[in-house]
């Protein structure tokens, strides 16, 4: 079974947080997708790998689109991975589905929603008595990430 890594969000949005993650994704060597609950978070997170630093930006392409399988970074509201993705990251309250394929799960949750919180606290549950490898991230004051289960 994978790795299920819980990114809880207080300080930080998922537009400042997933670029970072995706980026030291792909400096592992690893291939990325990214599900999305649905196709106005898909664009927007589009967007925000375009834009993502003034020099640079994150190749990435939509998992329904034309050599998905080349991209180091995919998109998708769907399970395909056309990739051969090892990172898997679900925001916006996605479908978890099928994670055995993967080396790590990141769930990226906004623990100022009521609704995403209990989803992620729902999930930690169902997945700790799968007996899933679990670890739960949160930031400190500082803003850093400090792994806290």
């Amino acid at each position: 079974m994978s790795e299920v890594w819980f990114y809880h969000l207080e300080r930080s949005t998922l537009d400042q947080v997933l670029p970072e993650l995706l980026d030291r994704t792909l400096q592992r060597g690893w291939k990325a997708r990214v599900r999305v609950a649905d196709e106005g978070a898909r664009e927007a997170i589009d967007e925000r790998l375009w834009t993502w630093r003034d020099e640079s930006f994150l190749a990435h392409g939509m998992a329904d689109q034309p050599h998905a399988a080349r991209q180091p970074i995919l998109l998708t509201a769907g399970s395909e991975n056309p990739n051969g993705s090892q990172a898997l990251f679900i925001v916006d309250g996605s479908e978890m589905s099928l994670t055995e394929e993967f080396e790590r799960c990141f769930i990226i949750f906004d623990g100022r929603d009521e609704t995403a919180l209990h989803g992620a606290r729902a999930r930690w549950k169902t997945l700790k008595e799968q007996g899933a490898n679990l670890a739960y991230w949160k930031q400190s004051d500082e803003g850093r990430w400090e792994k806290a289960a």
